[in-house]
């Protein structure tokens, strides 16, 4: 398993969430993470996830 790290933005620069959660590899990543955002309300706001070699799998501004 590997850990990847979710983070959300204000407009404002101020984070809302930045959480860590583990996945067996980055499509199954992309999934937890897309998951996450739908359920906190967070798809529409600037976010990235990360896997532990800095690729960005998801990113929205």
């Amino acid at each position: 398993m590997k850990t990847y790290t979710l983070t959300v933005f204000e407009k404002s620069g101020a984070k809302l969430l930045d959480v860590t959660f583990e996945a067996t590899n980055d499509e199954e990543a992309k999934k937890i993470g897309g998951n996450r955002l739908s359920e906190e309300g967070y798809l529409n706001h600037t976010h990235r996830c990360v896997s532990p070699n800095g690729k960005l799998l998801l990113f929205h501004r």
